[in-house]
């Protein structure tokens, strides 16, 4: 069977294994060293863009290679929005849990993602964020068992070019072909990040940074040239009506040459004075840069805070900024997922185990940070509370793996075991188990904290009042009993004295030897029978304090 590629075009295998796009010492695919940046003006910029938009993006790419070596605010920030997809840890989904889709789905894992150059290979696609697109070609070995990828060779973007009808096509420029040749099949790894609706051309992030590159290199030029002569006064020099052309010339290099090397002779009959400049500072040029600085944050990665202000802005403000980060990146990691899937895993499949109905996908997962304290505490509340949640899907949200036969685990803190009873003797009911401690039962008001027996709670409940007002009745039918010698020995005190002071003397010396026996044993009788109730959950279940 003849092999074709994903289009149905028929493909010849001999090309699979060498390298195409080679750049070349004469013709289109030199090895570029032009310069466009340098004398750089409004006018031209405007031709360039222009130029780009129509397909010829030779200047554009040129500049926007220039713009990551020359301006730091552009190449810090495009840099971040790089690195946040090239740090994901790419996966491979089976369409199905086939054993055949399964087997497939590990071939894909084992042959593509790990292969050593996958990573690189991410990194050079994601090139594409600011010129507009990224190619890399695939040399594939063809000799073992399986057809693989051998190596990933990151193409410059400028020996291609979109078609002129079009302008969607991208193809490899050829000496003789104005309009270039398409690209062979299943040799090239397209990436065309979709950042606005529109033609590709005119998609790339350095297309929109130009201008704001262009303006800063104004300002910083001024700035330099500001602060060369900041701080030194205006030299004019005065030369009378009868001063003629040489006399005029001396005067002028005087002045110029007092400004570098603060020296200078004039002739007799010459003035030179030194003006001090007042009320014009930096700020101005600063101004400026930092207002650039900050439009190109909020192009590219959306925001201004991580990258200009982060230690300014308060923490809400922050998880603002990061949430529409997060945006940006869960975009950009499923648009690089789409050349990874059609360009190198279907042909991979499709070489060795021939087309299917179903390919395993690629994806770059986004996860997102999570509080696991918040986490741990809600899957508490939500599980005491009877709902059902599956182990594998919390190991996922917390970053657990399932654990392997035969590894060391970690278990919950065991409670000590209480001491066991005597031994029942002849004819003796056994003991009854240990009942669970009430902490096991304090989450659930129906339960008893002593034993965890609903059941039983529930029917002291009904018997809480008539219990409650036989302690109250027991403690009003003897008080008088309890209380009379106690009042007694104090009246017969109060009555022997004349002052108040020998009253608090007599008090002090009665402290000892007052009959408070009977009074403390009905108040503890009647603490133990109200501390009983509360023990079985009573007051609990009905919302009474005990």
């Amino acid at each position: 069977m003849a092999l074709v590629d994903q289009y149905g075009n028929p493909l010849k295998s001999a090309r699979l294994t060498e390298e195409i796009a080679t750049p070349t010492v004469t013709g289109v695919r030199q090895i570029f060293d032009d310069f466009v940046a340098p004398g750089l003006t409004p006018a031209r910029l405007g031709r360039i863009l222009r130029d780009s938009a129509q397909g010829d993006m030779h200047d554009f790419l040129t500049l926007a290679e220039e713009m990551e070596e020359r301006e730091t605010q552009y190449a810090s920030v495009l840099a971040t929005r790089k690195r946040a997809i090239t740090g994901l840890e790419p996966q491979v989904i089976a369409p199905s849990e086939d054993a055949r889709d399964e087997a497939i789905a590990d071939a894909v894992r084992e042959h593509v993602l790990a292969h050593p150059g996958f990573p690189d290979l991410i990194d050079d696609l994601q090139d594409a964020l600011g010129k507009g697109y990224s190619v890399a070609e695939i040399v594939w070995r063809t000799g073992g068992k399986l057809w693989v990828p051998d190596r990933y060779v990151h193409k410059d973007p400028r020996i291609f070019r979109f078609d002129r009808e079009t302008r969607e096509q991208l193809r490899l420029r050829t000496l003789g072909e104005p309009e270039g040749v398409p690209l062979e099949p299943c040799k090239y790894v397209v990436h065309v990040p979709k950042l606005k609706s529109g033609l590709p051309a005119r998609n790339g992030l350095a297309r929109l940074a130009a201008w704001a590159f262009l303006l800063k290199s104004f300002t910083l030029k001024d700035w330099a040239a500001f602060l060369e002569v900041h701080g030194m006064p205006l030299r004019l020099g005065k030369y009378g009506p009868a001063a003629g052309p040489q006399e005029k010339a001396v005067l002028l290099r005087a002045v110029r040459d007092l400004g570098a090397d603060a020296a200078a002779i004039i002739p007799l009959g010459m003035e030179i004075e030194l003006v001090e400049t007042k009320g014009f500072s930096e700020k101005p040029f600063e101004g400026l840069a930092v207002y650039v600085d900050k439009a190109l944050s909020k192009a590219i990665i959306g925001q201004t805070m991580s990258a200009d202000e982060g230690a300014s802005g308060g923490l809400a403000q922050a998880k603002v900024h990061d949430q529409v980060r997060g945006d940006i990146k869960h975009a950009d990691a499923r648009q690089l997922a789409v050349p990874l899937n059609r360009d190198i895993v279907r042909p991979f499949v499709d070489f060795n185990f021939g087309p299917q109905e179903r390919y395993p996908t690629v994806v770059l997962p986004v996860v997102e940070e999570e509080d696991i304290k918040i986490l741990a505490e809600a899957i508490e509340r939500l599980v005491d509370r009877g709902l059902e949640i599956e182990v594998a899907e919390v190991r996922d949200r917390v970053g657990f793996k399932e654990p392997k036969a035969g590894a060391k685990l970690m278990h919950p803190r065991q409670s000590s075991a209480a001491p066991a009873g005597p031994e029942p003797r002849p004819g003796q009911d056994p003991a009854p188990p240990a009942l669970p401690k009430a902490s096991q039962h304090r989450l659930d008001p129906r339960c008893c904290p002593g034993c965890g027996s609903t059941d039983r709670a529930l029917n002291a409940v009904d018997l809480l009042a008539d219990e409650r007002d036989a302690i109250a009745a027991a403690g009003a039918a003897e008080w008088e009993r309890v209380v009379d010698p106690v009042l007694a020995a104090i009246q017969a005190a109060a009555a022997a004295c004349s002052t108040y002071a020998e009253f608090e003397a007599a008090l002090n010396r009665l402290q000892a030897t007052l009959p408070t026996d009977a009074l403390a044993r009905s108040l503890a009788i009647a603490g133990m029978k109200a501390r009983g109730l509360g023990d079985i959950g009573q007051d609990t279940a009905t919302g009474a304090a005990a």
